[in-house]
């Protein structure tokens, strides 16, 4: 979950200020986390409290725990409907199709045993909120892609399932896409290029800079590339260190105890 957090700082000034080129500071003058970090932790946070025994109370869990994360980190970026989620009584799903549900939805990756528990939980971070049929698939698809990398899969394989299982389109590279590409919202619009910005890289840096060359969403972007990169690659000491100082010390508690607490057990399980 870290690479998601890592691309997502990396990526948060050039979000409204975009570059197309892979030749710029990894960390530029006043980066710092947005939303994408915040809810990655807060997803984080409910796998930790409510396990993955029940959805409904996992996803009460989620509900509780993004509030609380989203009320206490103000202005990071949030959409208008969501902002208003969170601030909410009684939040509701709205229906979203945003890709907001495959930027948080790291987590999810680390807390099965097969690919279709890590799919079932992916399923349950979007529900809450994003639970269009395609807020859910974005979700869906990026967890997966982190799970099968985790275990060696290589870029046909994770191609072969990102097309076949999800429909989503990897036939442009991104040389291709990155000219015309605009701001886009949207799993639909955002999917297909994060996979490919990470397919197309050789390092953890890589896929990041390949993702913010895009334009674009920048963040959740190299948000979503970063997390499924970390899974592949792992991520070099000194990158992961200034991305540390960067967060909150409570954020960088919870990465820390969910990396303790989960992905250590669960990488060691697999005998990996």
């Amino acid at each position: 979950m870290f690479g998601a957090i890592i691309g997502d700082i990396v990526g948060s000034i050039y979000e409204w200020n975009n570059i197309k080129t892979k030749d710029f500071p990894f960390f530029g003058s006043n980066c710092t986390f947005t939303d994408d970090s915040v809810m990655t932790c807060a997803v984080a946070h409910a796998f930790l409290k409510a396990g993955t025994e029940s959805e409904d109370k996992f996803t009460k869990q989620l509900v509780d725990s993004m509030q609380l994360f989203g009320r206490a980190y103000p202005h990071r970026g949030y959409g208008p409907r969501f902002e208003d989620w969170l601030m909410s009584s009684q939040p509701r799903p709205y229906n979203s199709f945003g890709n907001g549900s495959a930027m948080r939805v790291s987590p999810a990756a680390y807390t099965g045993a097969s690919l279709e528990e890590v799919i079932e939980h992916a399923r349950w971070t979007a529900l809450v909120s994003h639970d269009h049929p395609e807020g859910i698939k974005g979700a869906q698809c990026a967890a997966a892609v982190i799970f099968m990398a985790l275990r060696g899969a290589d870029n046909m394989e994770i191609s072969e399932l990102v097309t076949g299982r999800f429909g989503y389109d990897l036939s442009r590279s991104l040389d291709e896409i990155r000219p015309g590409h605009e701001f886009d919202v949207s799993c639909m619009g955002t999917l297909p290029t994060a996979v490919t910005a990470f397919l197309e890289a050789e390092s953890f840096e890589d896929a990041v800079r390949n993702a913010i060359s895009v334009g674009g969403d920048s963040d959740t972007l190299a948000a979503i590339s970063g997390s499924m990169a970390q899974a592949r690659f792992g991520i070099p000491d000194d990158i992961r260190k200034q991305a540390e100082n960067l967060l909150d010390e409570p954020l960088l508690d919870l990465c820390r105890e969910f990396e303790d607490r989960i992905i250590s057990r669960r990488l060691w399980e697999q005998g990996m």
